[in-house]
């Protein structure tokens, strides 16, 4: 049997060439492609618009974390800054709004005092048209011609008098009233005087504090801007969320004795292996809490 010449001969990589068909490589670059998502690096587009999109940033989950849990500390020293200052702003806007109901009673009341000095006003002078009538009917009286004449200037006579009579406790029930808006008056001018000493108090106060940490407050913001320029978009609206719906502003968390550090639930062993390998964002089964190792927290804190 002959033997074939070395330019004969086929090279494996050329006779694997020549086996495949469209169909394994398809399969090929599926492979390919299964392989590269199920790698731990995850590309982002910086928030920077200065940053070209070809200086995209690849960021890996572990990086992810740190970068999490650092604007977590940021973000709770932030918080704390708040809790100095305490209930001192809403002290001083329901302060604010009780000068506001106050001064509107005020004015109520005063309308209220207007409108019964009018009153009384227009009482006085019905009694005095009354008495200028009954003068004007008794001179009339005098020079009547008959009997009739006489009884229907009698008759004006009464109506005006039980007209100055009605005028006259009229005048009483108003003054009567006058003088109840007058006391309520007085009374609010004397608590609407003490509710802005108060809240001239509580103002400075609230002032001397924002000024003593107003700077601190500046830089903490700024840096916590900063890092939210490496989190992507829908992971930074999951962390805002969980922040938001947690009482104490926790939305990343360490483990604590085999415990979630928010909710204090204990975490599965496998979770707690999870968690250490960085390999995947986990959170807290019990309250949703993003969850980190002491690794993280090493990482985070290493440079302080």
């Amino acid at each position: 049997m002959a033997k074939l010449s070395s330019k004969a001969r086929i090279s494996p990589k050329e006779r694997s060439k020549s086996t495949e068909t469209p169909e394994t490589i398809k399969m090929a670059k599926k492979k390919q492609r299964k392989e590269k998502l199920q790698k731990p690096i995850i590309k982002l587009v910086s928030a920077d618009p200065q940053i070209s999109e070809q200086d995209n940033i690849e960021i890996t989950i572990e990086k992810k974390l740190i970068a999490l849990f650092d604007l977590q500390q940021i973000d709770s020293q932030i918080d704390k800054i708040k809790i100095i200052r305490g209930e001192l702003p809403l002290e001083v806007e329901d302060i604010e709004d009780e000068v506001i109901g106050i001064e509107t009673r005020l004015e109520k009341f005063e309308n209220e005092k207007e409108s019964m000095e009018k009153a009384i006003s227009d009482k006085k002078n019905i009694k005095i048209e009354s008495l200028a009538l009954i003068k004007r009917y008794e001179e009339q009286q005098k020079n009547v011609r008959n009997n009739r004449e006489y009884d229907s200037l009698t008759k004006e006579i009464e109506f005006q008098a039980l007209e100055i009579q009605l005028a006259d406790k009229r005048i009483k029930e108003y003054e009567l009233k006058l003088e109840g808006i007058s006391e309520r008056i007085e009374k609010s001018k004397e608590v609407l005087i003490d509710f802005k000493e108060d809240l001239d108090i509580k103002k400075r106060d609230l002032n001397d504090i924002i000024a003593e940490t107003e700077k601190e407050e500046i830089e903490l913001e700024g840096k916590s801007k900063e890092n939210q320029k490496l989190i992507e978009e829908r992971l930074l609206s999951a962390y805002k969320k969980i922040r938001k719906n947690a009482k104490n502003g926790l939305a990343v968390v360490m483990i604590e004795r085999d415990a979630c550090g928010g909710c204090f639930n204990k975490i599965p062993p496998q979770h707690q292996l999870d968690i250490r390998m960085h390999k995947k964002i986990i959170v807290c089964e019990y309250c949703g809490r993003i969850l980190v190792d002491e690794a993280i927290d090493q990482e985070v804190n290493k440079y302080e």
